[in-house]
């Protein structure tokens, strides 16, 4: 049986999105009226072809249930996505990690970049102490969450909204008793089988983040039959697992994993097309902060000067309605997202 997936494309965005929408001549995305619609693409394994919403009625019923959707509002414990894209602040406490690593596992040095990331506008602080970089070798899990302990106890008293970034359940159980506010697992809850059954104990919510292999061995010639769409049937059959094993909640993040087993065409591909990921009706991240597809496309070797295409795809993420961006310079991308939004959001 042949399988249809559903894009929203052409946006319109601030009063001239409001006014389509108005008149019916948009529709409005994740919502909200601040950024609309009037295309669609559908798009099988064989060819794609784009449809203005007029045509919707003649669509099969499929089509129909991706638009409801994309269009509907997408609820979340403890966040907002109607004043998007909401930022999530790195916090590495590791030795290692791609692009800051050993500068925030000092003393205090944790607390107080989260304390400046929240003051740059932060509204998420994902904590982590086990890098995933590539080549990134396993930590052992007491050696990880010493890494992260003292420092998540001092960052839990700013009543900020936490992630814990982490592929270990045992770690899980820990942040969640020192309460975090969401799991944040690059491995899409396969490297420890008991997660999934942490997630269900304790009701929190979650990332599901997309990757292909390890850490380890992720970049070592990555392949797919179609990478947008085997991500999004990934995502799809992860979510029915996640269902058949008693999680029902909704309070679910997808994340596609830029860098994370995918080559420069894959990674271009998927942000070219991220909107895509909207008909499975859950918020969408996106980390592309300093990641080397950025240095593949600019020359610059340095992960520390990657802001301009951090930057840049970052707010074409935001034009295609991502909800939350996962990003090293906070302060930087905060300041580009208001300007942008001053000029085309109006």
């Amino acid at each position: 049986m042949k399988k249809y997936y559903t894009r929203a494309c052409n946006f319109y965005y601030g009063s001239i999105s409001k006014e389509k929408i108005k008149k019916k001549l948009s529709l409005p995305l994740n919502g909200n009226n601040l950024i609309s619609f009037d295309t669609i693409e559908i798009i099988t394994r064989k060819y794609k072809k784009k449809i203005h919403i007029r045509e919707i009625q003649n669509q099969s019923n499929k089509i129909k249930e991706d638009i409801k959707l994309i269009i509907g509002k997408k609820k979340f414990k403890g966040l907002n996505f109607l004043n998007f894209p909401i930022l999530m602040g790195v916090i590495n406490l590791t030795p290692d990690s791609f692009s800051d690593g050993g500068k925030y596992n000092k003393k205090n040095s944790g607390f107080n970049h989260a304390s400046y990331l929240i003051k740059k506008g932060c509204k998420i602080l994902d904590i982590g102490g086990e890098s995933t970089r590539p080549g990134a070798k396993d930590v052992n899990k007491i050696i990880e969450w010493k890494r992260i302990n003292e420092t998540l106890k001092k960052v839990r008293k700013l009543n900020k909204f936490i992630s814990l970034d982490t592929r270990k359940s045992w770690i899980m159980e820990k942040g969640i008793k020192n309460k975090v506010n969401l799991i944040n697992d690059v491995s899409g809850f396969d490297y420890d089988a008991n997660t999934i059954y942490v997630l269900k104990k304790h009701k929190i919510p979650f990332v599901i983040h997309h990757m292909q292999g390890t850490p380890k061995n992720m970049q070592k010639n990555p392949r797919y039959k179609n990478v947008l769409l085997d991500i999004y049937d990934f995502f799809e059959n992860k979510i029915k697992k996640m269902r058949f094993l008693g999680i029902k909640h909704n309070n679910i993040i997808l994340d596609p994993g830029i860098g994370f087993g995918k080559n420069l065409k894959h990674n271009m591909t998927l942000i070219n097309n991220i909107s895509i990921f909207h008909s499975l009706g859950f918020p969408i991240m996106l980390g592309v902060s300093r990641k080397r597809f950025i240095k593949n496309l600019s020359g610059n070797n340095d992960s520390k000067e990657r802001l301009g295409g951090t930057i840049s795809s970052s707010l074409y993420a935001m034009t295609q309605g991502i909800q939350i961006l996962r990003v090293h310079d906070v302060n930087e991308v905060n300041q580009s997202i208001k300007v942008f939004k001053s000029l085309n959001f109006k």
